[in-house]
Protein backbone atom coordinates (compact mmCIF):
# COMPACT_ATOMS: atom_id res chain seq x y z
CA UNK A 1 0.00 0.00 0.00
CA UNK A 2 1.18 3.59 -0.87
CA UNK A 3 0.85 6.39 2.22
CA UNK A 4 1.53 9.55 1.98
CA UNK A 5 3.98 11.72 4.72
CA UNK A 6 4.47 15.18 4.98
CA UNK A 7 7.44 17.00 6.02
CA UNK A 8 7.20 18.69 9.48
CA UNK A 9 7.73 22.44 11.02
CA UNK A 10 11.43 22.27 11.93
CA UNK A 11 9.73 23.88 15.18
CA UNK A 12 6.89 20.71 15.40
CA UNK A 13 6.60 18.94 18.27
CA UNK A 14 6.10 15.29 18.84
CA UNK A 15 4.01 15.44 21.93
CA UNK A 16 4.73 11.86 23.63
CA UNK A 17 1.92 10.23 25.53
CA UNK A 18 3.27 10.67 29.17
CA UNK A 19 1.10 9.31 32.33
CA UNK A 20 2.55 13.08 33.79
CA UNK A 21 0.07 14.71 31.00
CA UNK A 22 -3.22 12.79 32.82
CA UNK A 23 -1.84 14.33 36.46
CA UNK A 24 -1.17 18.09 35.00
CA UNK A 25 -5.25 18.13 33.42
CA UNK A 26 -6.39 16.87 37.17
CA UNK A 27 -7.14 19.65 38.77
CA UNK A 28 -8.11 22.10 35.47
CA UNK A 29 -11.48 21.28 36.24
CA UNK A 30 -12.21 20.59 40.00
CA UNK A 31 -8.57 21.57 41.47
CA UNK A 32 -10.90 21.18 45.20
CA UNK A 33 -12.12 17.46 44.42
CA UNK A 34 -10.88 15.43 47.66
CA UNK A 35 -8.97 12.18 47.40
CA UNK A 36 -9.08 10.25 50.95
CA UNK A 37 -8.01 7.80 53.09
CA UNK A 38 -10.17 6.02 55.07
CA UNK A 39 -11.16 8.37 57.86
CA UNK A 40 -7.46 9.27 58.37
CA UNK A 41 -6.61 11.64 54.54
CA UNK A 42 -8.30 13.97 53.41
CA UNK A 43 -6.67 16.23 50.55
CA UNK A 44 -7.43 18.16 47.25
CA UNK A 45 -6.16 17.48 43.47
CA UNK A 46 -3.85 20.30 43.68
CA UNK A 47 -2.30 18.84 46.97
CA UNK A 48 -2.00 15.70 45.29
CA UNK A 49 0.53 17.70 42.42
CA UNK A 50 2.62 18.67 45.06
CA UNK A 51 3.08 15.17 47.00
CA UNK A 52 4.00 13.74 43.78
CA UNK A 53 6.44 15.83 43.03
CA UNK A 54 7.68 15.61 47.14
CA UNK A 55 7.97 11.72 46.25
CA UNK A 56 9.78 12.11 42.79
CA UNK A 57 12.43 14.40 44.64
CA UNK A 58 12.72 11.53 47.76
CA UNK A 59 13.43 9.10 44.76
CA UNK A 60 16.03 11.19 43.22
CA UNK A 61 17.46 11.92 46.81
CA UNK A 62 17.69 8.03 46.71
CA UNK A 63 20.17 8.29 43.52
CA UNK A 64 17.14 7.13 40.96
CA UNK A 65 17.66 8.70 37.90
CA UNK A 66 15.17 6.53 36.26
CA UNK A 67 15.07 3.01 34.35
CA UNK A 68 15.12 1.34 37.33
CA UNK A 69 12.50 -0.15 39.70
CA UNK A 70 10.78 1.21 42.60
CA UNK A 71 8.07 -1.53 44.23
CA UNK A 72 5.00 -0.27 46.35
CA UNK A 73 3.43 -2.91 49.07
CA UNK A 74 0.64 -1.15 50.35
CA UNK A 75 -3.08 -1.15 50.83
CA UNK A 76 -5.04 1.10 48.22
CA UNK A 77 -4.15 3.96 49.95
CA UNK A 78 -3.72 8.10 48.82
CA UNK A 79 0.33 7.08 48.96
CA UNK A 80 0.06 4.42 46.52
CA UNK A 81 -1.85 6.78 44.37
CA UNK A 82 1.11 9.22 44.45
CA UNK A 83 3.27 5.59 43.35
CA UNK A 84 1.31 5.10 40.48
CA UNK A 85 2.13 9.01 39.30
CA UNK A 86 5.46 10.15 40.96
CA UNK A 87 7.47 6.71 40.21
CA UNK A 88 6.62 6.32 36.17
CA UNK A 89 7.02 10.27 35.72
CA UNK A 90 10.84 10.09 37.02
CA UNK A 91 11.37 7.56 34.27
CA UNK A 92 11.55 4.40 37.10
CA UNK A 93 9.18 1.62 36.62
CA UNK A 94 6.13 0.87 39.36
CA UNK A 95 5.97 -2.55 40.31
CA UNK A 96 2.92 -3.21 42.44
CA UNK A 97 3.43 -6.34 44.79
CA UNK A 98 0.92 -8.21 45.23
CA UNK A 99 0.94 -8.88 49.21
CA UNK A 100 -1.29 -12.11 48.94
CA UNK A 101 0.75 -14.16 47.17
CA UNK A 102 2.88 -16.68 49.55
CA UNK A 103 6.27 -15.38 50.82
CA UNK A 104 8.19 -17.80 48.25
CA UNK A 105 6.32 -16.05 45.60
CA UNK A 106 6.72 -12.86 46.56
CA UNK A 107 10.51 -13.04 47.19
CA UNK A 108 10.31 -14.39 43.93
CA UNK A 109 8.69 -11.06 41.83
CA UNK A 110 10.96 -8.78 44.15
CA UNK A 111 14.26 -10.05 42.87
CA UNK A 112 12.99 -10.88 39.62
CA UNK A 113 11.59 -7.42 39.12
CA UNK A 114 15.05 -6.34 40.36
CA UNK A 115 13.43 -3.77 42.67
CA UNK A 116 15.48 -1.47 43.84
CA UNK A 117 13.70 0.62 46.50
CA UNK A 118 10.48 -0.83 48.20
CA UNK A 119 8.08 1.64 49.67
CA UNK A 120 5.88 -0.58 51.70
CA UNK A 121 2.81 -0.32 54.63
CA UNK A 122 4.86 -0.46 58.18
CA UNK A 123 2.41 -4.27 58.25
CA UNK A 124 4.30 -5.48 55.66
CA UNK A 125 7.68 -4.84 57.34
CA UNK A 126 8.09 -8.18 58.85
CA UNK A 127 7.05 -9.94 55.49
CA UNK A 128 10.19 -8.10 54.06
CA UNK A 129 12.59 -8.60 56.90
CA UNK A 130 12.36 -12.18 56.58
CA UNK A 131 12.70 -12.57 53.21
CA UNK A 132 15.87 -9.46 53.09
CA UNK A 133 18.34 -12.60 53.54
CA UNK A 134 17.58 -13.06 49.94
CA UNK A 135 16.71 -10.07 48.20
CA UNK A 136 19.40 -9.51 45.33
CA UNK A 137 18.95 -6.07 44.34
CA UNK A 138 17.10 -4.10 47.42
CA UNK A 139 18.76 -1.30 48.60
CA UNK A 140 16.51 0.65 50.44
CA UNK A 141 12.99 0.69 52.30
CA UNK A 142 10.37 3.46 52.49
CA UNK A 143 8.12 2.53 55.52
CA UNK A 144 4.72 4.33 55.84
CA UNK A 145 4.28 4.20 59.74
CA UNK A 146 0.29 5.77 59.67
CA UNK A 147 1.67 6.34 63.22
CA UNK A 148 3.25 3.06 64.54
CA UNK A 149 6.43 2.37 65.77
CA UNK A 150 8.45 0.51 63.11
CA UNK A 151 9.96 -2.30 64.33
CA UNK A 152 13.59 -3.30 64.39
CA UNK A 153 14.98 -4.52 61.35
CA UNK A 154 18.15 -5.39 59.21
CA UNK A 155 16.45 -3.52 56.23
CA UNK A 156 18.45 -0.49 55.09
CA UNK A 157 15.28 1.97 56.18
CA UNK A 158 15.33 5.57 54.09
CA UNK A 159 12.88 6.73 56.54
CA UNK A 160 9.21 7.39 56.96
CA UNK A 161 7.33 7.89 53.97
CA UNK A 162 5.53 11.04 55.80
CA UNK A 163 8.25 12.37 56.80
CA UNK A 164 10.22 12.34 53.90
CA UNK A 165 7.86 13.80 51.73
CA UNK A 166 7.33 16.78 54.97
CA UNK A 167 11.09 17.29 54.28
CA UNK A 168 11.18 17.70 50.29
CA UNK A 169 10.56 20.71 48.11
CA UNK A 170 7.00 20.21 46.22
CA UNK A 171 8.60 21.67 43.18
CA UNK A 172 9.92 18.96 40.30
CA UNK A 173 10.80 19.23 36.73
CA UNK A 174 9.40 16.05 35.05
CA UNK A 175 11.06 15.74 31.73
CA UNK A 176 9.52 14.47 28.64
CA UNK A 177 11.02 11.24 27.65
CA UNK A 178 10.41 8.35 25.00
CA UNK A 179 6.60 7.53 25.36
CA UNK A 180 7.61 3.94 24.96
CA UNK A 181 9.51 3.79 28.51
CA UNK A 182 8.13 0.67 30.53
CA UNK A 183 5.87 2.43 33.18
CA UNK A 184 4.77 -0.20 35.43
CA UNK A 185 4.56 -4.12 36.38
CA UNK A 186 3.57 -6.99 38.22
CA UNK A 187 3.30 -10.54 38.33
CA UNK A 188 0.34 -12.99 37.28
CA UNK A 189 0.09 -16.69 38.69
CA UNK A 190 -0.70 -19.30 36.69
CA UNK A 191 -1.62 -22.89 37.36
CA UNK A 192 1.81 -24.35 36.85
CA UNK A 193 5.66 -22.12 37.14
CA UNK A 194 6.71 -19.31 38.73
CA UNK A 195 4.15 -15.76 38.36
CA UNK A 196 4.83 -14.08 35.07
CA UNK A 197 5.71 -10.56 35.07
CA UNK A 198 3.57 -8.58 32.41
CA UNK A 199 4.87 -4.80 31.62
CA UNK A 200 3.31 -1.74 30.25
CA UNK A 201 4.52 1.61 28.42
CA UNK A 202 3.37 5.06 29.16
CA UNK A 203 2.21 5.02 25.58
CA UNK A 204 -0.25 1.84 26.37
CA UNK A 205 -1.36 3.32 29.63
CA UNK A 206 -2.67 6.67 28.74
CA UNK A 207 -4.50 4.85 25.64
CA UNK A 208 -6.19 2.77 28.11
CA UNK A 209 -6.94 5.16 30.53
CA UNK A 210 -8.61 7.61 27.51
CA UNK A 211 -10.30 4.20 26.02
CA UNK A 212 -11.83 3.03 29.36
CA UNK A 213 -12.79 6.99 30.02
CA UNK A 214 -14.46 7.22 26.77
CA UNK A 215 -16.29 3.74 26.87
CA UNK A 216 -17.69 4.64 30.41
CA UNK A 217 -18.30 8.34 30.21
CA UNK A 218 -19.15 8.79 26.41
CA UNK A 219 -21.51 6.04 25.82
CA UNK A 220 -24.98 5.77 27.35
CA UNK A 221 -25.17 2.69 29.10
CA UNK A 222 -25.47 0.91 32.26
CA UNK A 223 -22.80 2.11 34.46
CA UNK A 224 -22.06 4.86 32.26
CA UNK A 225 -20.88 8.04 34.60
CA UNK A 226 -19.34 11.32 34.79
CA UNK A 227 -16.57 13.74 36.69
CA UNK A 228 -19.16 14.68 39.62
CA UNK A 229 -19.04 10.52 40.45
CA UNK A 230 -17.57 9.40 43.60
CA UNK A 231 -15.13 6.97 43.01
CA UNK A 232 -14.56 3.87 45.64
CA UNK A 233 -11.90 1.03 44.37
CA UNK A 234 -12.22 -2.22 45.66
CA UNK A 235 -10.41 -3.57 43.71
CA UNK A 236 -6.11 -4.01 45.43
CA UNK A 237 -4.11 -1.47 43.36
CA UNK A 238 -1.90 -4.17 42.82
CA UNK A 239 -4.27 -5.97 40.57
CA UNK A 240 -3.46 -4.76 36.78
CA UNK A 241 -3.54 -0.53 38.49
CA UNK A 242 -6.66 -1.53 40.07
CA UNK A 243 -8.31 -2.29 36.60
CA UNK A 244 -6.95 1.29 35.48
CA UNK A 245 -9.71 3.57 36.94
CA UNK A 246 -7.41 5.23 39.06
CA UNK A 247 -5.77 6.76 36.29
CA UNK A 248 -9.65 7.00 35.05
CA UNK A 249 -10.35 9.31 38.21
CA UNK A 250 -7.70 11.58 38.81
CA UNK A 251 -7.47 12.62 35.26
CA UNK A 252 -11.26 13.92 35.28
CA UNK A 253 -10.72 15.55 38.91
CA UNK A 254 -13.25 12.41 40.55
CA UNK A 255 -13.12 12.37 44.32
CA UNK A 256 -11.47 9.00 45.59
CA UNK A 257 -12.51 7.51 48.25
CA UNK A 258 -9.49 4.73 49.50
CA UNK A 259 -10.45 2.27 51.99
CA UNK A 260 -6.94 0.99 52.49
CA UNK A 261 -7.32 -2.56 53.96
CA UNK A 262 -10.35 -4.44 53.56
CA UNK A 263 -12.87 -3.99 56.69
CA UNK A 264 -16.20 -4.16 55.81
CA UNK A 265 -17.19 -2.27 58.72
CA UNK A 266 -14.41 0.39 57.47
CA UNK A 267 -15.95 0.13 54.22
CA UNK A 268 -19.46 0.61 55.70
CA UNK A 269 -18.48 3.62 57.70
CA UNK A 270 -16.94 5.30 54.14
CA UNK A 271 -20.04 4.10 52.21
CA UNK A 272 -22.50 6.22 54.18
CA UNK A 273 -20.25 9.19 54.68
CA UNK A 274 -18.91 9.82 51.04
CA UNK A 275 -21.42 8.36 48.88
CA UNK A 276 -19.86 6.57 46.41
CA UNK A 277 -21.37 6.48 42.95
CA UNK A 278 -19.01 4.05 41.27
CA UNK A 279 -16.76 0.72 42.18
CA UNK A 280 -15.25 -2.34 41.06
CA UNK A 281 -14.35 -5.23 42.39
CA UNK A 282 -14.70 -9.50 41.95
CA UNK A 283 -17.35 -10.87 42.79
CA UNK A 284 -16.47 -12.31 46.55
CA UNK A 285 -15.88 -8.66 47.53
CA UNK A 286 -19.24 -7.42 46.55
CA UNK A 287 -20.88 -10.60 48.32
CA UNK A 288 -18.77 -9.78 51.32
CA UNK A 289 -20.31 -6.10 51.07
CA UNK A 290 -23.90 -6.77 50.68
CA UNK A 291 -24.07 -9.33 52.83
CA UNK A 292 -22.66 -7.58 55.19
CA UNK A 293 -25.38 -7.37 58.24
CA UNK A 294 -24.66 -3.66 58.64
CA UNK A 295 -25.35 -3.15 54.97
CA UNK A 296 -28.89 -4.38 54.92
CA UNK A 297 -30.23 -0.43 55.93
CA UNK A 298 -27.47 0.73 53.60
CA UNK A 299 -28.93 2.93 50.36
CA UNK A 300 -26.87 1.53 46.88
CA UNK A 301 -29.56 2.92 44.70
CA UNK A 302 -26.99 5.19 43.51
CA UNK A 303 -24.36 2.63 43.42
CA UNK A 304 -22.79 1.58 39.79
CA UNK A 305 -20.95 -1.70 39.82
CA UNK A 306 -18.40 -3.08 37.45
CA UNK A 307 -17.57 -7.28 38.00
CA UNK A 308 -14.45 -8.56 37.04
CA UNK A 309 -11.76 -10.82 37.98
CA UNK A 310 -14.30 -13.79 37.57
CA UNK A 311 -17.98 -14.62 36.36
CA UNK A 312 -20.61 -12.79 37.82
CA UNK A 313 -22.73 -14.65 38.97
CA UNK A 314 -26.58 -14.89 38.42
CA UNK A 315 -27.78 -14.92 42.18
CA UNK A 316 -25.38 -12.07 42.85
CA UNK A 317 -26.50 -9.65 40.02
CA UNK A 318 -29.69 -10.43 40.86
CA UNK A 319 -29.38 -9.93 44.71
CA UNK A 320 -27.70 -6.71 43.84
CA UNK A 321 -30.23 -5.38 41.01
CA UNK A 322 -32.39 -6.42 44.06
CA UNK A 323 -30.80 -3.92 46.39
CA UNK A 324 -30.85 -0.88 43.58
CA UNK A 325 -27.70 -1.31 42.28
CA UNK A 326 -26.73 -0.43 38.80
CA UNK A 327 -24.51 -3.59 37.88
CA UNK A 328 -22.21 -5.12 34.48
CA UNK A 329 -19.51 -7.40 33.89
CA UNK A 330 -16.16 -6.31 32.23
CA UNK A 331 -13.98 -8.12 31.38
CA UNK A 332 -10.09 -8.76 30.95
CA UNK A 333 -6.84 -10.00 32.26
CA UNK A 334 -3.55 -9.35 33.44
CA UNK A 335 -1.64 -9.25 30.22
CA UNK A 336 -4.28 -6.96 29.05
CA UNK A 337 -4.29 -3.99 31.16
CA UNK A 338 -6.82 -5.18 31.60
CA UNK A 339 -9.49 -3.54 29.99
CA UNK A 340 -10.92 -5.68 26.83
CA UNK A 341 -14.88 -5.71 26.98
CA UNK A 342 -17.93 -4.57 28.93
CA UNK A 343 -21.69 -5.71 29.01
CA UNK A 344 -23.20 -3.29 26.73
CA UNK A 345 -26.82 -2.19 27.92
CA UNK A 346 -28.20 0.94 25.85
CA UNK A 347 -31.03 2.91 26.56
CA UNK A 348 -33.61 0.20 25.08
CA UNK A 349 -31.73 -2.70 27.22
CA UNK A 350 -32.27 -1.03 30.43
CA UNK A 351 -35.84 -0.18 29.78
CA UNK A 352 -36.65 -4.19 30.07
CA UNK A 353 -38.55 -4.72 33.12
CA UNK A 354 -38.23 -8.62 33.07
CA UNK A 355 -35.62 -8.86 35.71
CA UNK A 356 -34.46 -12.12 34.11
CA UNK A 357 -33.34 -10.80 31.31
CA UNK A 358 -32.01 -8.02 32.27
CA UNK A 359 -29.66 -10.66 34.28
CA UNK A 360 -28.72 -12.74 31.04
CA UNK A 361 -27.15 -8.69 29.72
CA UNK A 362 -25.35 -7.71 32.57
CA UNK A 363 -23.55 -10.82 33.47
CA UNK A 364 -22.80 -11.52 29.32
CA UNK A 365 -18.74 -10.97 29.31
CA UNK A 366 -19.98 -7.86 26.51
CA UNK A 367 -18.62 -5.96 23.89
CA UNK A 368 -15.40 -5.26 22.95
CA UNK A 369 -14.10 -1.42 23.88
CA UNK A 370 -12.73 1.04 21.07
CA UNK A 371 -9.65 0.18 19.77
CA UNK A 372 -9.54 -3.52 20.36
CA UNK A 373 -9.71 -6.17 18.15
CA UNK A 374 -11.41 -9.64 19.28
CA UNK A 375 -12.08 -12.89 17.60
CA UNK A 376 -13.20 -15.83 18.81
CA UNK A 377 -11.41 -18.50 16.96
CA UNK A 378 -10.55 -22.70 16.74
CA UNK A 379 -7.29 -24.16 17.22
CA UNK A 380 -6.45 -23.22 13.41
CA UNK A 381 -7.37 -19.52 14.20
CA UNK A 382 -10.32 -19.47 12.06
CA UNK A 383 -13.26 -17.61 13.70
CA UNK A 384 -16.01 -19.59 14.88
CA UNK A 385 -20.06 -18.62 13.52
CA UNK A 386 -20.87 -16.08 15.21
CA UNK A 387 -24.09 -17.79 16.69
CA UNK A 388 -23.53 -17.27 20.73
CA UNK A 389 -23.25 -21.27 20.40
CA UNK A 390 -20.03 -22.12 18.81
CA UNK A 391 -16.77 -22.25 21.55
CA UNK A 392 -13.50 -20.79 20.30
CA UNK A 393 -10.60 -19.02 22.33
CA UNK A 394 -10.38 -15.77 23.09
CA UNK A 395 -7.71 -13.57 20.85
CA UNK A 396 -7.24 -9.95 20.84
CA UNK A 397 -4.90 -7.39 19.58
CA UNK A 398 -5.00 -3.40 21.05
CA UNK A 399 -2.66 -1.05 22.18
CA UNK A 400 -2.40 -1.70 25.31
CA UNK A 401 -1.44 -5.44 25.63
CA UNK A 402 1.87 -6.45 27.42
CA UNK A 403 4.51 -7.62 24.42
CA UNK A 404 5.83 -10.33 26.55
CA UNK A 405 6.59 -11.75 29.71
CA UNK A 406 9.51 -9.86 31.78
CA UNK A 407 12.44 -11.96 31.33
CA UNK A 408 10.62 -15.09 29.85
CA UNK A 409 11.08 -14.80 25.74
CA UNK A 410 9.62 -18.78 25.74
CA UNK A 411 6.63 -18.05 27.06
CA UNK A 412 6.43 -14.64 25.29
CA UNK A 413 6.52 -16.25 22.04
CA UNK A 414 3.71 -18.50 23.01
CA UNK A 415 1.51 -15.69 24.40
CA UNK A 416 1.45 -13.92 21.21
CA UNK A 417 1.36 -16.87 18.36
CA UNK A 418 0.16 -16.17 15.27
CA UNK A 419 0.16 -12.29 16.06
CA UNK A 420 -2.43 -12.20 18.48
CA UNK A 421 -2.81 -12.99 22.81
CA UNK A 422 -4.25 -15.78 23.04
CA UNK A 423 -5.67 -15.33 26.31
CA UNK A 424 -6.77 -19.10 27.20
CA UNK A 425 -10.71 -18.05 27.52
CA UNK A 426 -13.31 -20.28 25.56
CA UNK A 427 -16.10 -17.96 24.73
CA UNK A 428 -19.05 -17.79 22.05
CA UNK A 429 -20.00 -14.63 20.00
CA UNK A 430 -23.45 -13.29 19.04
CA UNK A 431 -24.10 -11.80 15.69
CA UNK A 432 -23.38 -7.98 17.21
CA UNK A 433 -19.78 -9.36 18.33
CA UNK A 434 -20.94 -9.54 22.07
CA UNK A 435 -18.88 -12.49 23.62
CA UNK A 436 -19.76 -14.39 26.77
CA UNK A 437 -17.10 -16.50 28.10
CA UNK A 438 -17.56 -20.05 28.84
CA UNK A 439 -14.68 -21.08 30.86
CA UNK A 440 -10.84 -20.73 30.64
CA UNK A 441 -9.20 -24.10 28.10
CA UNK A 442 -8.78 -25.99 31.14
CA UNK A 443 -11.41 -25.50 33.11
CA UNK A 444 -14.14 -26.53 30.07
CA UNK A 445 -15.08 -30.14 31.14
CA UNK A 446 -15.37 -33.01 28.25
CA UNK A 447 -18.02 -35.47 29.53
CA UNK A 448 -19.72 -37.91 27.41
CA UNK A 449 -18.68 -36.51 24.30
CA UNK A 450 -20.55 -32.79 25.55
CA UNK A 451 -18.47 -29.85 26.20
CA UNK A 452 -19.94 -28.62 29.88
CA UNK A 453 -18.91 -25.10 30.90
CA UNK A 454 -18.01 -24.72 34.30
CA UNK A 455 -19.03 -20.97 34.98
CA UNK A 456 -22.91 -21.99 33.37
CA UNK A 457 -23.33 -24.63 35.93
CA UNK A 458 -22.18 -22.69 39.00
CA UNK A 459 -24.74 -19.79 37.60
CA UNK A 460 -27.38 -22.50 37.39
CA UNK A 461 -26.42 -23.78 40.74
CA UNK A 462 -25.94 -20.97 42.19
CA UNK A 463 -29.49 -19.94 41.37
CA UNK A 464 -30.86 -22.38 44.48
CA UNK A 465 -32.64 -20.47 47.40
CA UNK A 466 -29.74 -22.53 49.85
CA UNK A 467 -26.82 -21.54 47.83
CA UNK A 468 -24.45 -18.87 49.27
CA UNK A 469 -21.69 -19.97 46.67
CA UNK A 470 -20.30 -22.87 44.46
CA UNK A 471 -17.52 -23.59 42.38
CA UNK A 472 -17.27 -26.31 39.72
CA UNK A 473 -14.40 -28.33 37.86
CA UNK A 474 -14.07 -31.17 35.92
CA UNK A 475 -12.75 -34.53 38.09
CA UNK A 476 -11.13 -37.53 35.81
CA UNK A 477 -13.85 -40.74 34.84
CA UNK A 478 -12.73 -44.09 33.28
CA UNK A 479 -15.66 -44.09 31.27
CA UNK A 480 -16.79 -40.33 30.44
CA UNK A 481 -13.42 -39.01 30.42
CA UNK A 482 -14.52 -36.21 32.77
CA UNK A 483 -17.44 -35.80 35.50
CA UNK A 484 -18.09 -32.28 37.12
CA UNK A 485 -17.82 -31.91 40.82
CA UNK A 486 -19.34 -29.09 42.14
CA UNK A 487 -18.29 -27.40 46.01
CA UNK A 488 -21.28 -25.78 47.52
CA UNK A 489 -21.34 -23.31 50.25
CA UNK A 490 -24.78 -22.61 51.41
CA UNK A 491 -26.29 -19.99 52.99
CA UNK A 492 -26.15 -19.71 57.02
CA UNK A 493 -29.14 -21.82 58.58
CA UNK A 494 -29.94 -23.73 55.42
CA UNK A 495 -30.16 -27.26 55.12
CA UNK A 496 -29.64 -28.56 51.14
CA UNK A 497 -28.60 -31.92 50.15
CA UNK A 498 -26.82 -33.78 47.06
CA UNK A 499 -29.90 -34.54 45.31
CA UNK A 500 -31.87 -31.33 46.38
CA UNK A 501 -29.64 -29.60 44.16
CA UNK A 502 -29.42 -32.23 41.12
CA UNK A 503 -33.54 -31.58 41.50
CA UNK A 504 -33.04 -27.79 40.87
CA UNK A 505 -30.93 -28.96 38.00
CA UNK A 506 -33.34 -31.15 36.31
CA UNK A 507 -36.09 -28.85 35.36
CA UNK A 508 -32.90 -27.23 33.32
CA UNK A 509 -31.97 -30.71 31.41
CA UNK A 510 -35.66 -31.05 30.92
CA UNK A 511 -36.23 -27.80 28.90
CA UNK A 512 -32.59 -28.37 26.64
CA UNK A 513 -31.25 -25.37 28.66
CA UNK A 514 -28.49 -27.80 30.09
CA UNK A 515 -27.00 -31.17 28.73
CA UNK A 516 -27.67 -34.40 31.13
CA UNK A 517 -23.87 -34.75 31.36
CA UNK A 518 -23.46 -31.49 33.04
CA UNK A 519 -25.79 -32.70 36.49
CA UNK A 520 -22.41 -33.38 38.53
CA UNK A 521 -22.35 -37.17 40.16
CA UNK A 522 -20.31 -35.84 43.06
CA UNK A 523 -21.62 -32.33 45.07
CA UNK A 524 -19.65 -32.11 48.45
CA UNK A 525 -20.55 -29.12 50.88
CA UNK A 526 -18.11 -27.00 52.53
CA UNK A 527 -17.68 -23.99 54.84
CA UNK A 528 -15.67 -21.69 52.31
CA UNK A 529 -14.33 -21.90 48.83
CA UNK A 530 -10.52 -21.46 48.13
CA UNK A 531 -9.60 -18.53 46.64
CA UNK A 532 -6.97 -17.02 44.48
CA UNK A 533 -4.88 -14.14 45.86
CA UNK A 534 -7.08 -11.54 44.00
CA UNK A 535 -10.79 -13.15 44.93
CA UNK A 536 -11.11 -16.02 42.45
CA UNK A 537 -12.48 -18.91 42.89
CA UNK A 538 -8.92 -21.30 43.15
CA UNK A 539 -9.84 -24.17 40.75
CA UNK A 540 -6.48 -25.51 41.09
CA UNK A 541 -5.96 -25.83 44.37
CA UNK A 542 -9.75 -27.74 44.64
CA UNK A 543 -8.19 -30.10 41.74
CA UNK A 544 -5.58 -30.77 44.02
CA UNK A 545 -7.54 -31.53 46.91
CA UNK A 546 -9.95 -34.21 44.92
CA UNK A 547 -6.28 -35.89 43.71
CA UNK A 548 -5.08 -35.90 46.88
CA UNK A 549 -8.68 -37.13 48.66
Amino acid sequence: MNIRKLPKASGAYSFPLLIKHILQYSDVLEPDRQIVYRDQVSYSYAELKKRVARLANVLSSLGLSGGETVAVCDYDSHRYLEGFFGIPMTGNVLHTINWRLSSAQILYTINHAEDVVIITHVDFLPLLTQLAPQFTSVKKIIVASEGQPIPETPLTIAGEYEELLAAASDQFHFPDFDEEAVATTFYTTGTTGSPKGVYFTHRQLVLHTLAVALSFMSVDKACSFNNSAVYMPLTPFFHVHAWGFPYVATLLGIKQVLVGRFEPEMTLKLFVTHKPTISHCVPTILQMFVGHPAAKHVDLSRWKVIIGGAALPSALCKAALERGVDIVAGYGMSETCPFLTTAYLGPEDRAVEDLSEQIRMRIRTGSPTVFVDLRVVDEDMRDVPADDETMGEIVVRSPWLTQGYYREPELSEQLWRGGYLHTGDVATMNERGSIKIADRIKDVIKTGGEWVSSIDLENFIGTHPGVAEVAVVGIPDAKWGERPFALVVLKQGQEVAAEDIRAHLQPLVDRGEISKWAVPDSIQFAEAIPKTSVGKIDKKTIRGRLTLS
